[in-house]
């Protein structure tokens, strides 16, 4: 059993212990001072655990020993009903520490998978597959250069017992121990077994688990601090031997290797937009009657969402002036204003640069019933990104990979995800920039970036036809809108709305008042 070495009754007597704490909460606060300055990357610090083993007593101790302006804490319960209405991991996004600041996490992402399986609401088939979940959401923060240390504070079941017992004779400790805890402890085998395999599962090279024997107050302070310190400088020394730019996690090798995509990607001299009809068009009358057809038609399907909760997500894509604000401005037209919002996806800010590229887009998840519209959207990574040299070819990459798992998350959730690609000719894209330069109000709509952006167009198709080729899936495919012709481009915007939502609430369980 991989608790047996957590279960020897390791000690620290009280007088090496104060001979030990100086020394190591003054090179704790250098640690933390170095990690502040430096602002590369954050650090999270998972605490789980047998109850009674000194989580939440470890976390205090850390916050006293550590400068606590730059920790911050979180403990996780029940999900609010603000959190159920979104996807699960949707809180835990929100909580990501910025780069330069140290997290400590208590009952975080591992709580429910565990309490789930030790209760026999899940079988082990969907508890793997939860923990399959949490390997990809913290590679996507190792990969970006994240440190997650996971601490198993382990008691042995009859060192547990001893500790809840000792709890309760205190007065003012008895409140820390409820009925659940002793109900958990008759189950001790079961959480054992479960402990054991996602400790197996989940810990990897870049954020293993280190099981810590909880029984001696002085032993497991000592332990944890020293292998945070430890840690964290471990972490300190490769960032500043790479002197990397940004908070890119640095890595030991930075070839990229030619797959068989790259080499198939290389040959075509066709893509996805090449093949598109862009001669597609609607007359004026035909616009304005198949327009307030739709309308109407998205007026009625967003009142049924909101009635039984189906949360919707449109994003948009597309070369500068290929109509996507024309399409988002019909959209809304249709919807009762207090029920969608529209986030205008610009550079990132200062607060967003020192979190996770996808952390200001998971803050924007909407509630269960609303529709969050994206004017452009996490596609940046992979689109503007790689062209203009903004993100390294492994961090581009990386995110085909990232991106398919926060859709799927999304969607599992019960989310209706639409992607659309506003495509127009490059010579379409030419009078409309020659349009906007010579009409007054909307000069302000063009800016030098977008006469540059022009010559990169074939990079920027590339880019597209790729994004089409590894992130068009089942549950998240793009749909292309030809948009030389803005009447016939914003109708089949709406349409593929109304069909998309349509099929989705047909298939939900009718709500409790129909």
């Amino acid at each position: 059993m991989m608790f047996r070495t957590a279960e020897l009754g390791q000690k620290i007597s009280k007088s090496e212990f104060r001979e030990k704490v100086p020394v190591l909460r003054q090179e704790l606060l250098e640690a933390q001072r170095k990690v502040r300055e430096l602002a590369k990357f954050p650090v999270i610090i998972v605490f789980a655990g047998v109850n009674g083993a000194g989580k939440g007593e470890i976390i205090n101790l850390l916050n006293a020993w550590m400068d606590p302006r730059w920790l911050v804490t979180h403990a996780y319960d029940l999900p609010s009903d603000e959190e159920t209405e979104r996807p699960e991991f949707w809180r835990f996004w929100r909580d990501l520490p910025a780069t330069g600041r140290i997290g400590l996490f208590l009952s975080s992402w591992y709580s429910r998978p565990v309490l789930d399986r030790v209760h026999n609401q899940i079988a082990e088939a969907e508890f793997n597959n939860l923990l399959e979940k949490i390997l990809k959401f913290e590679k996507a923060l190792t990969d970006d250069g994240t440190l997650i240390l996971k601490f198993w504070m382990h008691l042995s079941k009859k060192e547990q017992k001893k500790r809840l017992k000792e709890l309760e004779k205190d007065e003012l400790t008895r409140w820390r121990v409820k009925e659940v805890d002793w109900d958990n402890w008759r189950l001790y085998e079961k959480f054992e077994e479960a402990a054991e395999r996602v400790i197996m599962k989940t810990s990897t090279g870049k954020s293993p688990w280190c099981i810590v024997e909880g029984s001696d107050r002085n032993f497991r302070s000592l332990t944890v601090g020293t292998i945070i310190r430890d840690e964290i400088n471990k972490h300190l020394e490769k960032f500043e031997r790479v002197g990397k730019v940004g908070h890119e996690a640095p890595a030991e090798d930075k070839t990229v290797e030619t797959t068989a995509s790259d080499t198939i990607t290389q040959l075509k001299s066709t893509t996805v937009l090449d093949v598109m009809d862009m001669t597609l068009a609607l007359t004026k009358k035909d616009y304005n009657k198949a327009l307030r057809a739709w309308q109407a038609k998205l007026n009625e399907l967003q009142r049924n969402a909101l009635k039984k909760k189906l949360s919707t997500i449109i994003l948009f894509e597309g070369p500068d002036a290929s109509g996507k604000g024309g399409a988002v401005r019909r959209l809304t037209a249709a919807i009762d204003a207090r029920h969608y919002q529209v986030i205008p996806i610009a550079a990132p800010t200062e607060e967003e640069r020192a979190h996770h590229y996808l952390w200001r887009f998971w803050r924007h998840i909407p509630r269960a019933g609303r529709i969050t519209i994206f004017d452009r959207s996490w596609y940046g990574r992979v689109l503007v990104e790689r062209v203009e040299k903004l993100a390294t070819e492994d961090q581009w990459r990386r995110a085909y990979a990232e991106i398919n798992d926060f859709e799927q998350m999304l969607t599992d959730s019960g989310i209706v995800l639409i992607k659309f690609w506003m495509h127009v000719t490059k010579e379409e894209q030419y009078k409309r920039f020659k349009l906007r330069e010579e009409t007054p109000h909307k000069q302000w709509k063009l800016t030098d970036e977008d006469w540059r952006n022009r010559e990169k167009w074939d990079d920027y198709v590339t880019a597209v036809n790729d994004i089409v080729e590894h992130t068009s899936t089942r549950v998240a495919p793009w749909d292309l809108i030809e948009g030389n012709d803005k009447r016939h481009a914003r109708v089949k915007v709406i349409k593929t709305v109304c069909d998309r939502m349509e099929v989705a609430l047909k298939g939900m369980a009718p709500s409790s008042d129909e």
